[in-house]
């Protein structure tokens, strides 16, 4: 018996720093362990990522010491990103991986490089319709790209993409909105509008819905507002003042019980966020983090609002009866949220993840796998199926080189 032929694939998953990064990572990681696969998780130092995976079980989870190039943070940022390269190639010389796919975001760089030195399989996902900077830089250099939105792909310098739509877990399913509402202390048959700024944009957002109560007052409404942790006293304190029911919580994990639950909801524009809200089919108010990245989330809302997916409006050009305006449209109308439900349809992407899964275990040559449904890439050419490794010389030399360039450029900025 050749022991090689019964080796579980290894994959390690690069997917810290936000929400956003993590949980399409932890969709397709699930996809992959159901393939028989052995999954290393990396993920970042910052709350957000240790809370999520600390109910994770079945997957081994490592911590890259990444920070992201914030207010010319230089020297950390630097010190940290070597700090992780030097992690992330500790991890994969004890049980070296079969593949590496990176989620985006300051923790994708190090175990790509890595990866690419010790000649492993590599991919990444960008879920945003404009790249990300570190994705777009490390486009060029891995075997496959996957990509949340279409036009995203001609955005990448890779010799191999494919649009797949953004993952998500499997428990963001049409749910029962009454049975939801119980689960959350809400009323099961009063309209319920959702409030939430994921984990980087909630207080801009916040101030906004304040400055738009006094006008709702005297809606026969009820509220789930999270609020992140710096809001909640105050948020929660004006509700109360202006005698409207709500529910109001820092952070909930639970996100399909809140989605579930809801007959409106009002929400940044982040991917991940916008394929769940697709997945479970419901309308929103989009309000695009003003500060994101290369404004990534006004596109992603502009896409979704371009075809009716959704409502969007200005944080800093909205004012409050515009707000008002649109969420009385959206939870008063049916026909309104019929039509809008009729197109988040068609951005539900439910097999996104099994089909990244399915590609990457298509490179390495794994058979019989389980629903296979590949498709072509859409541009490209398929890279070889040897190895491409590096020299120990070159790999250092090309990763102080992007590193030079990022402290310039940069790159690594969220």
């Amino acid at each position: 018996m050749n022991p090689a032929a019964n080796k579980k694939p290894r994959v390690a998953i690069a997917c810290g720093g936000t929400g956003g990064h993590l949980f399409p990572g932890l969709a397709v990681a699930e996809q992959l362990r159901q393939r028989g696969c052995e999954i290393a998780l990396l993920i970042s130092p910052k709350e957000v990522d240790q809370s999520a995976v600390k109910n994770v079980s079945g997957l081994e989870i490592f911590t890259l010491p990444a920070v992201g190039l914030q207010n010319r943070n230089y020297f950390s940022f630097a010190r940290s990103f070597l700090k992780a390269l030097f992690t992330a190639r500790r991890i994969f010389k004890q049980r070296q991986p079969d593949a590496v796919l990176a989620m985006g975001g300051f923790t994708s760089a190090p175990p790509i490089f890595v990866a690419k030195e010790l000649g492993i399989k590599t991919f990444l996902h960008e879920s945003n319709t404009v790249p990300g900077r570190a994705n777009r830089l490390l486009a060029r250099f891995v075997d496959q790209a996957f990509t949340g939105f279409p036009e995203t792909i001609s955005k990448l310098r890779s010799k191999k993409a494919l649009a797949t739509g953004t993952p998500v877990r499997p428990q963001f399913q049409i749910r029962d909105a009454a049975a939801c509402r119980a689960a959350l202390g809400l009323a099961a048959n009063l309209p319920t509008i959702l409030v939430v700024g994921g984990s980087q944009g909630a207080s801009g957002l916040n101030e906004l819905i304040l400055s738009a109560l006094p006008l709702l007052a005297g809606k026969n409404w009820q509220w789930l507002h999270l609020t992140g942790p710096n809001d909640f006293e105050k948020v929660q304190a004006a509700y109360r003042r202006h005698g409207i029911q709500a529910v109001v919580k820092p952070f909930l994990a639970e996100m399909e019980l809140a989605l579930g639950a809801a007959t409106a909801g009002i929400s940044r524009a982040g991917a991940s966020s916008l394929a769940e809200m697709a997945a479970m089919r419901l309308p929103c108010l989009l309000v695009p983090l003003p500060t994101a990245a290369d404004n990534h989330q006004s596109f992603n809302a502009a896409a979704f609002a371009k075809t009716g997916a959704a409502r969007l409006v200005e944080q800093k050009k909205s004012p409050p009866g515009q707000v008002v305006g649109s969420l009385v449209e959206l939870v008063e109308s049916e026909t309104v949220r019929a039509q809008i439900q009729a197109a988040l349809a068609v951005w539900d992407a439910p097999k996104a993840a099994a089909e990244i899964a399915e590609n990457i275990l298509h490179a390495l040559g794994e058979p019989n796998l389980k629903n296979s449904s590949l498709q072509a890439p859409a541009c490209g050419e398929t890279p070889s199926s040897k190895p491409q490794a590096v020299s120990r010389a070159g790999a250092f030399g090309a990763w102080f080189m992007v590193l030079l360039g990022s402290l310039g450029l940069g790159v690594w900025c969220l």
